[in-house]
C-alpha cells in the first residue's frame, strides 16, 4: 500500500472538490465509497461486505471536460490519488484504490451523442455514453460500431477505449484500436488535448495509441470518435461444428482466417469449455462457432468459404439455429451479474478468467501446459469444477486463448483471491510468456497483471516509463495500474 502524499485532509478534499464541481456531483455516501475501491464486479470479499484496502475520500461525478480539467487541476496541485473509471465493467483491478483519501473520478454522467455523421461514417460520443445506447441509437438508422463485447449492456465508450477492449465481432471489425479515429483527453494538471479526426495520416508516431489503453494511468478520456459500420443482420450466416478438440478447432480457424476470410465470428471451445456453453448439443466435443456477415454476397461467400475448409476437417456440423440463439444469448447485463454474485453467496462458488494472446504455432502447447499445470500444481485443484478454454478472436498470426475456471470455494472470504484467482491466473501467464505471447489479449494490466509488466515489454518498458515521467511527473493517474509500483514511484520523484 502506498501512502497519500497530499497535505490535505479527507475533509479537506471533499470540501475544495465541492467548491470545484458543485455538491450534488461529489459522492460521499460510506457504501458507495466502499464499493468504488473495488473493481473486481465478482470479487468474493465484497459480495460478504468485506472491503480491505483503503476508502476513497470521495467520488466525483464529472458533467463536462472542464470539470474533468478542474479535478485533475486540484489533484496534481495537491498531490491527490485519481482513479477515473465509467462503466465500471473492469475485471483486472484498475478501478481499485491503493492509495489513502484517493480522488474516484466518474464520467458516468458524460452521456451526450454529439455527432452521428453518416457521411463521413463517424460517431463521436461523451466517454460516458453507453455502448449499448449508442448501438440502439446507431441501429435506428442503419448503422453500427461492430463492438460488441460481452459487457455491452453496461460498458460505457471511455472505458472501452481506456482499457483497450475487443468485441465478439473483432475477426471483422477489429478490437476498439482499430475503430477509433479521434479523441480528446485531459492530462495530469487539467490540459485538453484533442486528436483530430482523420482518415490516416503519417505525421510522426500514431499518438492516439497513447490514449487508447492507458487504464487512467496517463490521462482521462473525456470524448471519442469511431468508425461505423452497415448493420445488415439479415445477411447473417451462422455455422456451427463439433470437433474433437481445441487444438483442432483453433487448426480450423488458422485455415480461415489466413485463407482470407473474414468472418465476424470465429470461435473454438475445449470439451469442457462447451460442456457449460453448448451442454444441450456439444456431447463431449470441442465446439466452433463461426459467423458470417455484411453485404449478402460478401456473408454468403464467407460462409461458403467456411464450410469449404471444415469440409477437410474431421466434424459434426451444427444446426445453425443452435448457434444463433445461444449468440442471442451471449452478453451479460446486471441481472446475470447479481445472479452470479447470490451463487457466490449461497454455493460458495465462482468462475474466473484469464486471456492471453499467443502465436498459431504455439497454441496448443499452450492449452495443453496450463491445464496440466493447473490440475497438478494448483495447491486446490481439488475444487475445480471447471477448467476449460476457447479462442475468440483471432489475426494473420495468431490468436487469443480465454481461459476459464469455476471452483468452490473452501477458504474463508477473503482469502479467496490469494488461494484461488492469483495462483491460476500466475499459471496462464507464466505460461504465455515462456512460450512467447502476450499476458493479456483485451481485459487490460489493471492492478492485478502489473507484477508481470516488465517482463511483458522487456527493453520496450522504456518507452511506457518516458510516457509516464513526461505526462504524469507527479504519478498522480491511478497509481499502481500498468505500472509497477516501483516503476511508479520512480516516475513521481522526476
Amino acid at each position: 500500500m502506498v501512502a497519500s502524499r497530499s497535505a490535505l485532509t479527507r475533509a479537506e478534499i471533499v470540501d475544495r472538490l465541492r467548491d470545484l464541481i458543485g455538491v450534488d456531483q461529489v459522492d460521499t455516501d460510506a457504501q458507495e465509497l466502499r464499493e468504488a475501491s473495488v473493481d473486481r464486479f465478482k470479487k468474493y470479499t465484497s459480495v460478504h461486505g468485506i472491503f480491505d484496502g483503503p476508502i476513497p475520500a470521495a467520488i466525483a461525478y464529472a458533467r463536462s471536460t472542464e470539470d474533468v480539467s478542474a479535478i485533475l487541476s486540484f489533484a496534481q496541485e495537491n498531490l491527490i490519488n485519481i482513479v477515473p473509471r465509467t462503466g465500471r465493467t473492469a475485471t483486472e483491478g484498475g478501478l481499485e484504490s491503493i492509495v489513502e483519501d484517493t480522488i474516484v473520478l466518474d464520467g458516468s454522467r458524460m452521456d451526450a451523442i454529439l455527432e452521428i455523421d453518416p457521411i463521413d461514417m463517424m460517431v463521436t460520443a461523451q466517454c460516458g455514453v453507453p455502448l449499448q445506447v449508442l448501438e440502439d441509437t446507431l441501429r435506428a438508422q442503419g448503422l453500427t460500431t461492430g463492438h460488441s463485447p460481452q459487457s455491452k449492456p453496461l460498458a460505457q465508450m471511455g472505458g472501452l477505449v481506456a482499457t483497450r477492449s475487443i468485441g465478439q465481432f473483432s475477426t471483422l471489425y477489429g478490437g476498439i484500436e482499430d475503430m477509433v479515429v479521434g479523441l480528446e483527453a485531459v492530462l495530469p494538471g487539467g490540459g485538453v488535448t484533442r486528436i483530430k479526426n482523420v482518415p490516416r495520416r503519417a505525421a510522426g508516431p500514431d499518438i492516439r495509441h497513447i490514449v487508447i489503453g492507458n487504464e487512467g494511468a496517463l490521462c482521462v478520456i473525456t470524448e471519442v470518435t469511431v468508425k461505423v459500420f452497415r448493420y445488415q443482420p439479415e445477411n447473417n450466416c451462422f455455422l456451427g461444428y463439433l470437433v474433437d478438440s481445441l487444438p483442432a478447432g483453433v487448426a480450423g480457424l488458422r485455415e480461415i482466417i489466413v485463407a482470407g476470410y473474414h468472418p465476424s465470428v470465429a470461435r473454438a471451445y475445449s470439451e469442457e469449455d462447451a460442456a457449460q456453453h453448448f451442454s444441450h448439443f456439444a456431447d463431449g466435443k470441442a465446439v466452433v462457432v463461426v459467423v458470417a456477415e455484411g453485404p449478402k454476397g460478401i456473408a454468403d461467400a464467407t460462409a461458403e468459404g467456411v464450410e469449404a475448409i471444415f469440409a477437410g476437417i474431421p466434424h459434426e456440423k451444427v444446426d445453425p439455429a443452435l448457434i444463433e440463439n445461444w449468440f442471442d444469448n451471449l452478453n451479460w447485463g446486471q441481472e446475470k451479474i447479481d445472479a452470479e454474485k447470490r451463487e457466490m453467496l449461497e454455493k460458495s462458488h465462482l468462475g474466473y478468467t484469464t486471456e492471453v494472446s499467443i502465436d498459431w504455432s504455439g497454441v496448443a502447447e499452450l492449452f495443453e501446459s496450463v491445464m496440466r499445470r493447473a490440475r497438478t500444481e494448483f495447491p486446490h485443484a481439488a475444487d475445480l469444477t471447471m477448467l476449460g478454454a476457447h479462442s475468440s478472436h483471432s489475426y494473420q498470426t495468431g490468436t487469443n486463448l480465454y481461459f476459464v475456471y469455476d471452483y468452490d470455494i473452501s477458504c474463508e472470504p477473503r482469502d479467496e483471491i490469494t488461494e484461488y484467482h492469483e495462483p491460476l491466473n500466475a499459471i496462464v501467464v507464466e505460461e504465455a510468456l515462456r512460450l512467447g505471447g502476450s499476458m493479456v489479449h483485451h481485459h487490460g494490466i489493471g492492478k492485478y497483471r502489473t507484477p508481470w509488466t516488465l517482463e511483458e515489454h522487456g527493453s520496450a518498458f522504456e518507452l511506457l516509463r518516458v510516457l509516464k515521467d513526461g505526462i504524469d511527473p507527479h504519478g498522480i493517474m491511478n497509481r499502481g495500474t500498468i505500472y509497477p509500483l516501483a516503476a511508479a514511484e520512480t516516475a513521481s520523484r522526476a
